[in-house]
């Protein structure tokens, strides 16, 4: 049986005070759930995070990493850096990352490799666009980004990674894939990695996220494929991620 993973991606927010005050109010409550919980914060404050996090139980996660391993490249963090800091997931291939910097396919399959061969799982960010969503491209598109993984490492590279289905339409807007149209997505991901190993297929984790809340995670995370949540907006706030953990727990 998959354990359900809630997941924070904190994106560009936080301060020292203001993560301190969140993360002791996770401490508090989330020793009780049943699943998995980690959170993203920003690069500088992952020192802080590691520190706070101790003996928790809460995983601590990087929201970018370098394909690189190590050279000249100013301004990027590689994969064995994060480890040294305490990380143990990462995000690779999340929309803003795709649409805002241009990164590729070819370049996110590069970064998840990066981060398994460091020890870190990473955490496989697919998603369409509403224009593709309209034109009824949503299972190709995101068919081609699971694919670029595959195709480079193979599908046992699953074994040890998470995949988050995140509709770009849905990220931030308030607008949310009702549960059906989630799990069609998240289904047609899990048959994708079934017809070349069922196995790596029923033990895959697959995430959803987009605009959830507390008051709709409950209903999502019962869908059958769903297997938690990768959390933006929500996450910054206590009492509504904690919500979405028990909903998941």
């Amino acid at each position: 049986m998959r354990r359900k993973f809630v997941a924070g991606n904190w994106k560009m927010h936080g301060s020292f005070q203001k993560n301190a005050l969140l993360l002791d109010a996770l401490k508090a409550s989330v020793a009780g759930f049943a699943c998995e919980v980690v959170v993203c914060p920003p690069y500088p404050y992952l020192a802080q995070a590691q520190t706070l996090l101790a003996g928790s139980g809460i995983g601590l996660g990087a929201q970018n990493v370098s394909e690189f391993a190590t050279g000249a490249y100013t301004g990027e963090v590689s994969a064995a850096m994060l480890g040294e800091l305490g990380c143990q997931y990462v995000l690779v291939g999340h929309s803003e990352r795709r649409t805002i910097y241009g990164e590729t396919d070819a370049v996110v399959a590069a970064k998840f490799a990066a981060a398994q061969a460091n020890g870190l799982v990473p955490v496989l960010c697919v998603g369409e666009v509403l224009e593709e969503r309209q034109s009824g491209k949503t299972t190709e598109v995101v068919s081609r980004q699971l694919s670029a993984v595959i195709d480079l490492l193979g599908v046992s590279a699953l074994i040890n990674s998470v995949v988050a289905y995140e509709p770009v339409w849905a990220i931030g807007t308030g607008v949310t894939a009702s549960p059906e149209q989630a799990q069609e997505v998240h289904a047609a991901i899990r048959a994708q990695v079934a017809a070349l190993n069922a196995s790596v297929a029923n033990g895959l984790r697959v995430l959803y996220g987009g605009s959830v809340k507390g008051q709709n995670a409950a209903e999502l995370f019962a869908q059958p494929d769903i297997d938690g949540g990768l959390i933006g907006g929500a996450a910054l706030v206590a009492s509504d991620f904690l919500a979405i953990c028990q909903a998941a727990g």
